[in-house]
């Protein structure tokens, strides 16, 4: 097993050589965010390292097997040999999905938003299981999730709700669900069970450290704070501690409700607005550069990027990929891996880099 192509070995332990060098530096704590985000990052790259060594080992092994089998057949071991194959397979393409991750900001947690369509109560259903698909898919990763932000629907479902992803290549993976998501179902809340549909937003931005320069005049920006409440709506604090922060230039609007302190959700919301703007300057320089191309990609409710069928068939289709499955159950319990596969693999032939 050989590493090059996507991968660079070389440039692997050269990158942790120099982040190992700089935590034994003086000073390294003075800083203990900053620090911190270092060991983060050491970690990360060690577990990649890890892994790709492990890997190698396992294919030496396999190999080894595989000419025993072949100078003396056994059916013990040639079972052996085919469930060990089949593991390492399974292996190498969890493998490979972390290795298509190249952008900026690929590595790095993500902040996860879903908002309901028009249509009431159906898409505000439909905005709660996707966020109950993402904290499924999240929970099989080993993902950190937290809710930073959460408004109850009106007589089901979610108005809007905004999590923090944390993990390795949280951002890099889950920027492929960025978009519009549509539902065809048998309405629950129709007496007459006719077939509706649904829309849901879902945006996809990097959690940016602090050395990620975003300017953010603090005169352009309007706090308010609000009780924080949770599911069910019951309020979670007795005091007005959530925090909701809008830019006024941009017109954006974030709100942080996790922390027990008004200061710390201010904090975060302040963290969630940078992200926001990062990523309306990537949209924007996206948009510049398919005008330039001559290409036209209209943001709409027509546009989505995925459309989950539960009625008259069942089927989950990715219309950028053509990616589809007949297992709508297992999608909606949280398997999105062959869609974010196909989403990685196809951005290998583009040369702008994503954010």
């Amino acid at each position: 097993m050989a590493s090059g192509g996507l991968f660079d070995l070389d440039k692997l332990e050269a990158d942790l050589a120099a982040l190992e060098s700089e935590m034994v530096q003086p000073g390294f704590w003075d800083n203990s965010e900053k620090a911190q985000a270092v060991i983060d990052q050491n970690n990360n790259l060690k577990k990649v390292y890890d892994s790709f060594n492990d890997l190698a080992a396992e294919w030496e092994n396999l190999s080894l097997l595989n000419e025993m089998v072949k100078e003396e057949p056994d059916a013990e071991l040639q079972a052996e040999l085919e469930e060990g194959i089949t593991a390492y397979q399974s292996k190498i393409s969890a493998y490979e999905r972390n290795i298509l991750l190249s952008g900026e900001y690929d590595h790095n947690d993500a902040l996860l938003e879903i908002h309901p369509g028009a249509g009431g109560t159906e898409s505000q259903d439909w905005a709660s299981m996707l966020l109950r698909m993402y904290q499924r898919w999240a929970e099989q990763h080993d993902y950190q999730v937290t809710t930073l932000e959460y408004q109850n629907g009106d007589e089901a479902g979610i108005k809007s709700v905004t999590l923090e992803i944390k993990g390795l290549n949280a951002y890099g993976f889950l920027r492929s669900e960025d978009g519009i998501h549509r539902l065809v179902r048998i309405s629950p809340f129709d007496s007459n069970n006719r077939r509706h549909t649904s829309f849901a937003s879902v945006e996809i931005m990097p959690v940016l450290d602090q050395n990620t320069e975003i300017d953010i005049d603090e005169s352009d920006i309007q706090m308010d704070v609000f009780r924080a409440s949770g599911a069910g709506g019951q309020h979670i604090n007795k005091t007005s501690s959530a925090v909701r922060l809008t830019h006024v230039p941009t017109g954006i609007v974030v709100a942080s409700q996790s922390q027990r302190s008004q200061f710390q959700n201010r904090d975060t919301a302040m963290k969630m607005l940078q992200a926001k703007l990062a990523h309306l300057l990537a949209e924007k320089n996206a948009k510049e550069l398919d005008e330039i191309r001559g290409e036209k990609s209209e943001i709409a409710w027509g546009s989505q990027i995925r459309s989950y069928v539960f009625h008259p068939y069942n089927m989950v289709k990715d219309h950028r990929t053509g990616h589809e499955t007949a297992n709508v159950q297992g999608v909606m319990d949280g398997d999105l891996d062959g869609f974010i596969d196909a989403y990685l693999k196809g951005q290998l032939g583009d040369d702008d880099t994503t954010i």
